[in-house]
């Protein structure tokens, strides 16, 4: 068969295969390219001695951290224990594998700590050297709420700066998507290194026109909630050339609509399940 002819898709996976293994950690994300995704994505906050860490959240979430005594963290106290305060020598004294996530009952279970997106990225090239198969892209997630600045995460620039740093030092440049919900830290980034490529994530229900208006330039792709995507979106993307890739689609039959849909990706927890449609469907993933 003509493989040119073949509909194509980005399989992304969500904090590497949350549904599976510990979200936003190394094993998830070798997980990940063991499934064979196109791309890994993540969130990233900061550090108190300014290490770009791997994490959705600026502190330890109660749902799946175990503080250095080994204590469940509950959600009265969470917020104490934030990423922003801490070195990343005190960020890997705390588990957030062993716990489980009560939303995904299936993911296996680990001690396992937030690594720095430098030590995962470092860690991947090697895995994927070693097993011969393709690098992977990064889709990286710049965990920035303006009204906590300089309490959970730095400004917009110093946050866009520390994450383009490591990406340049990685030298992952042209593997690299930066996204975000935050229109000033994608626009802090694109005056950094308008070379890296940039996503706007969306969970409103603005039109995308006024979206896009707002964020100031046409972005690489635009990522909306799945539920999201009506017809506007699908013509403007289509007019405009963006990429149009849905978060977070972990149902077979949601995957198949959005597939339907001709979307350019899909982000999902369960990437083994978006692969095994990919294969029956005879979607090629790019």
């Amino acid at each position: 068969m003509d493989q040119s002819n073949l509909q194509s898709i980005d399989v992304q996976g969500h904090r590497g295969c949350r549904g599976l293994l510990p979200e936003n950690t190394i094993p998830a994300f070798k997980r990940a390219i063991d499934l064979g995704v196109t791309t890994l994505e993540l969130d990233l906050v900061i550090s108190k001695d300014n290490v770009v860490i791997i994490s959705h959240e600026p502190f330890f979430s109660h749902e799946i951290s175990m503080d250095p005594e080994g204590n469940g963290i509950v959600q009265a106290t969470q917020y104490r224990h934030n990423i922003f305060e801490l070195t990343y020598d005190e960020i890997k004294t705390y588990d957030v594998g062993s716990k489980g996530n009560p939303r995904f009952p299936g993911q296996e279970l680990m001690s396992v700590h937030k690594p720095s997106f430098y030590d995962m990225v470092t860690e991947i090239e090697n895995y994927v050297s070693e097993k011969g198969v393709k690098k992977p892209l990064y889709n990286i997630e710049i965990k920035r709420t303006p009204k906590f600045d300089n309490q959970f995460h730095p400004t917009a620039e110093r946050f866009a700066s520390l994450v383009v740093e490591q990406v340049e030092k990685l030298n992952i440049v042209n593997r690299t998507f930066i996204q975000s919900f935050d229109i000033e830290s994608l626009q802090e980034t694109q005056k950094i290194n308008n070379k890296i490529k940039l996503v706007y994530l969306i969970e409103n229900k603005n039109e995308i026109k006024d979206n896009i208006e707002a964020l100031g330039f046409i972005p690489e792709v635009y990522s909306p909630y799945f539920k999201l995507i009506n017809n506007s979106i699908l013509t403007y993307c289509k007019k405009k050339n963006i990429r149009l890739i849905p978060w977070t689609v972990n149902d077979e039959a949601d995957m198949k609509h959005m597939i339907s849909l001709q979307v350019d990706g899909i982000i999902t927890d369960y990437p083994d399940r978006l692969m095994d449609l990919c294969h029956r469907l005879n979607i090629k993933v790019r």
